[in-house]
This record gives structure tokens, sequence and C-alpha cells, in this order.
């Protein structure tokens, strides 16, 4: 990347009325966008043009692409509104990397209005196009629609490429919908397309999500066979659903088998292993993990300390889940939101309330945006211990930062209402519920 030191020089050349070569200019709007300084870059894209200098579509390109990179979508748009009063045409590339940026900021409509903009244009889509629209459509679940461009594409003979196919697999595997994937996987053969690693790693992560174990597992052992070598990715799957299927013993063996083949496992396959041995009561494990993290270069995060709290609390270490935070707080490790939710719960079910309430008295004192687990973990402890008059005074406060009480929240308050002979509350809230509709009557 160019120095600040040629950039303000190329600034000075062009008030001298010297223009370098549209290569220079490029390069160094380049830099400035792969460093995260779009604003500089398009500060310095307003000097070149006061200058009477033209940028080409690969400037453009790359000030889009940077604008895109940090959310700045709207942004792009207006560069590439810009780019109508030059002399340089827009192309299927600007367009694409709007229309992506438009689909994961789940703006649909956005991005198929830039998409019919571009057809009017005479700008052809191409199967880059098409993927940022299936992806679209994928990310807010529209996967009937998504089909629908797979079979739009057909028609243009715009050939879908193992992305289009990997990221509607990936869509109907989150959706739970798996079985419709043996069709989606049918067509991609017919077409000549190979599925790669990618294919079944979503496929895996799909099965698992709809508890059919076995079949992830006959996935993972076929790779072989069907030319295909797994990566970290596919392991961290199979750890991470074995792990919450309760197959820890299997999990440890593949994450075993990694290092006989001389794969690295990443902080992803650690956490899932540990949160793993975690719910299965086998702490001492997790410390001998925890070590081999750091001598690999990979420290535990917040994350794997979760997983170590939450264990320490159900095991009723409660010293010890004190004495961990304390020590993560010493290493630089910030809590996060669950980190203090797993801290209330951990109090409140061991006999702790007074120090529960003191914890999340602090978290609300210092600003914190407590979200509805938290209340719903702290209202839970009241009930408990029968404090109810708090447990209502907390609901209230709860609505009063704007928090919803979820269905979670009125089921534990009318189940201990219920429980200790408070029926005509137990029924007032039963009539709230839904009345906010969180209970069909």
């Amino acid at each position: 990347m160019k120095s600040r030191h040629e950039i303000k020089k190329v600034a000075n050349i062009l008030k001298l009325g010297f223009h370098p070569d549209t290569i220079t200019i490029n390069t160094l709007i380049r830099g400035l966008c792969n460093s995260g300084k779009i604003n500089k870059a398009l500060h310095f894209h307003d000097d070149v043009i006061a200058n009477g200098f033209q940028l080409d579509h690969v400037s453009y390109g790359t000030l889009i692409d940077g604008l895109c990179k940090i959310g700045e979508t709207k942004a792009a748009l207006q560069v590439l509104k810009k780019i109508e009063g030059s002399s340089v045409k827009s192309d299927v590339i600007m367009y694409s990397t709007i229309i992506d940026s438009f689909g994961k900021d789940k703006l649909v409509n956005d991005a198929f209005d830039l998409y019919s903009e571009m057809i009017v244009k005479g700008i052809s889509p191409n199967v880059i196009t098409y993927n940022t629209l299936v992806n679209t459509l994928c990310i807010v679940g529209q996967l009937k629609e998504a089909v629908g461009l797979l079979n739009e594409m057909s028609l243009k003979s715009i050939s879908p490429n193992v992305r289009t196919f990997n990221t509607l697999i990936d869509g109907f595997c989150k959706e739970g919908e798996v079985e419709k994937n043996r069709s989606v996987v049918a067509v991609m053969i017919k077409q000549g397309v190979k599925p790669n690693v990618i294919t079944y790693n979503s496929l895996m992560d799909g099965y698992f999500l709809v508890k059919e174990v076995n079949t992830a597992k006959h996935i993972f052992n076929s790779f072989v066979r069907r030319g295909v070598e797994p990566n970290t990715q596919s392991y961290n799957v199979m750890i991470d659903g074995l792990c919450k299927s309760r197959m820890v013993d299997e999990a440890v063996n593949l994450f075993k088998e990694m290092h006989l083949k001389n794969m690295a496992p990443d902080t992803i396959t650690y956490n899932s292993l540990i949160d793993g041995l975690c719910k299965s009561g086998r702490i001492s494990d997790v410390w001998d993990l925890i070590d081999e993290m750091h001598d690999r270069g990979q420290p535990a995060n917040v994350i794997t300390y979760n997983s170590l709290l939450d264990a320490l609390f159900k095991n009723h270490k409660v010293e010890e889940a004190i004495s961990l935070l304390k020590k993560i707080k010493d290493q630089g490790i910030l809590p996060d939101k669950y980190t203090y939710t797993v801290l209330v719960d951990g109090l409140c079910k061991n006999g702790r309330l007074q120090d529960a309430q003191k914890v999340f008295r602090e978290l609300l004192i210092k600003g914190y945006r407590l979200d509805a687990k938290m209340y719903t973990v702290m209202v839970n402890g009241l009930c408990k211990e029968r404090l109810f008059d708090e447990a209502f005074s907390l609901l209230s406060l709860m609505e009063d930062n704007n928090c919803t009480p979820d269905v979670v929240t009125y089921e534990i308050l009318v189940r201990a209402l219920s429980e200790n002979g408070k029926n005509d509350k137990a029924v007032k809230l039963l009539r709230e519920m839904i009345a906010k509709g969180l209970l069909q009557e």
C-alpha cells in the first residue's frame, strides 16, 4: 500500500496540472480502501475529479466494494449514481456488489430494485449477480423464490456454479428442510457441478440441526469415497454436532484424529469440545484443553470461559466460578452479556440471591442493556425465594427499560404463583400473555 506521503505527493502533482496514470490512481484508491480508510479514498476521488482527471470503472468498482465491506451500502449506491454523469459505464460487478450488500442487510426489495435497474440499463446479470440474489433470499428464508431464481438462470443460459448450489443447500439446512436438499444435490450433479467440502459441511450441519446424527456421520465417513478431503470446518461441524447430541466420547476421538492427521484445531474446535465436556461434567479434562490452547497460540476466549463458568456453577463450585471470573478479567478478557447471565443464574441457583441482585443492580447502574434472558434469570431467582412483589417489580422495570418479557418470563411467574396458591394472580398473568399474543386461547 502507498504511504500517506505518496498520496499527498500525488495530490500536489494534480494541483500542478500533471496527471499520473490511471494505474497509479487505482493503486492509491485500492490501498486506502484495503486499509479501511474509505473516507480518505472518497476525498482523494474528489480531488482527482476537481483537477479534471477522469477515473475508470476499476476506480469506481474499488470504491463501491470498499464502502460495501464496511456496511455503507447507501453511500456505495450514491457512488454508482455519480458514475451516470461521467464517461465511465457502470458494470455488472458494481451492481452485483451493491446487490450483495443490500442482501446482507436483509433489504430484499432494495436488492431486487437494483437488479431491475441493471436489466433496464441493458447490463446483463451473470452468475455472481444471481448468487447474490439467491443468498439474499436464503438469508430471509424465501427459499421457494430462491429456487425460482435457479430456474430463471437456466432460461437465461447462465450456468449455476458450486457456490449457487451451496448457498441454496445452506439455506434449506438453516430452515430445517434438509430433505429438500436431495433434489438440489441431484440437480447439481446432473448439471455437472461437483459438490465440494462446503456442500458436505452444510449438509452435515443441517442433519445435526434436525437430530439426524447418523446421516451426518454417514456423510462425514463417506468423504474419501466422494473424492473430497475434510477440512477443519468439517471436523468442527462434527465435533459440535456430536457434543450437542451428548456423544462427547466420539467428539473426543475426532479431535484426536485431527492431531493424527496434523490438522490444527482452531478456537471453534476447542470451544465446541470444551462446551461438550463441560455439559457432561468432565471439567478436569477442560483445564488440559485450555492449557493446550495456550501452548498452540490460541488462548481461550470469553466463549471458552463461559462454558466453564456455567459448568462450575452447575456443579455447585461457586467459589471456583467466582475466582475464574476474576481470573479472566485479570487476563484482559471482557465478560459479555452471556457471562453475566451465567453468573446471575448460577448465584441464584446456588442460594446466593443477594449476591445475584448486587451484580444485577451494578449492571443496571453501569448502563448495560440487559436482555429478556437476564431479566428472566433474575425473576426466576426471586420466585424460588417466593419474593413475588420483587419479581413483579422487575417485570415492570423490564418494560420501563424497553425490554419485552417473553413467554419464558411469564411461564416462570405463572408456575411459581400456581405452586404457591396464588391462583388469582396466575390467571391474571395468563390473560396478560394472551393479550400480548404470547399464548393462544
